[in-house]
């Protein structure tokens, strides 16, 4: 999958690389740069942490005239007025003005180095809307972004790729010389696919993929039928013959013998009743026994 993302040019892509201090994302944006540029798009870069010079070293030379450079790198937040290009002029409509100076024809595939420098110095929320403006524009074709994970709250970093339709998160393989990538891609149906590949990047910022990664999920041992769930019991749960004989001969509670129950239903001379004999003041109504309540 990281090979199609790469190769891709599907209009409206928002792709995010999202890296740390122990990993590097920097060659993979070079390497889609130079796709890009061989595949015949224009590119425009805003470089905000690493100059044109380093940015340009290793791209394809021939392609130089379908790449423009909006230096940041000199002056990102516009103090000396020494930059074409800082932090307060990333807005849409300034950008989608930028972009169509410069550009030909077709709609442009714009590289942001890096989203950190942005985040540091503009209000997050800010920044989704404007990468969302961008989105919606029409101006741009590809948005490409580099974040450095580690350097924001999880909250921040979830809100910015929450935008983007594809994530490519990057780390070092401690098993081998590649790195890993985890690619999270949400398609138009909204399908997410998510794949882990190892890579390393050539010096002609080539991309090989050398496997797939597959995490085994350990399975439960299934419980044996023929166990015996009482072997381990500290007490016993079965009766022997002569307990079953005695616990069979014990009288249970509240269950009357034969001689009770007639002692009981058959009661002999001198037993006591009581005898009720209604006076002429009792008002007593069959059909409503309980007249004389209050309810």
């Amino acid at each position: 999958m990281l090979l199609d993302v790469l190769q891709g040019a599907d209009a409206g892509t928002f792709i995010i690389f999202l890296d740390t201090a122990n990993f590097s994302g920097r060659s993979l944006l070079k390497s889609y740069i130079n796709t890009a540029l061989k595949r015949e798009d224009v590119v425009h870069v805003l470089e905000f942490e690493v100059s044109e010079e380093e940015l340009r070293d290793g791209l394809d030379s021939q392609c130089g005239r379908r790449m423009h450079f909006h230096g940041g790198f000199a002056d990102p937040l516009g103090w000396m007025k020494r930059s074409s290009f800082n932090v307060h002029q990333f807005i849409s409509q300034d950008l989608s003005t930028l972009l169509t100076q410069t550009q030909q024809s077709r709609s442009a595939v714009l590289v942001i180095d890096s989203l950190s420098w942005l985040l540091r110095h503009l209000d997050p929320v800010v920044v989704c809307q404007r990468l969302q403006e961008l989105k919606r524009g029409g101006a741009v074709k590809t948005i490409i972004g580099l974040l450095h994970s580690d350097l924001h709250q999880t909250s921040v970093v979830e809100s910015v790729c929450h935008l983007a339709s594809t994530v490519i998160s990057l780390a070092p393989w401690t098993k081998g010389p590649w790195a890993l990538a985890k690619t999270t891609k949400r398609t138009k149906s909204g399908k997410v696919l998510q794949e882990e590949e190892l890579f390393s990047v050539q010096e002609d910022l080539t991309i090989t993929v050398h496997s797939k990664v597959s995490h085994a999920v350990p399975t439960q041992a299934e419980p044996d039928s023929e166990a015996d769930p009482t072997a381990n019991l500290t007490f016993n749960l079965h009766l022997s013959e002569m307990e079953r004989e005695a616990k069979e001969k014990v009288a249970l509670p509240f269950v009357f013998s034969h001689e009770k129950k007639s002692a009981l239903l058959n009661p002999g001379q001198g037993a006591g009743r009581i005898l009720y004999e209604p006076d002429e003041n009792d008002d007593f109504d069959q059909e409503d026994p309980d007249e004389d309540l209050d309810v």
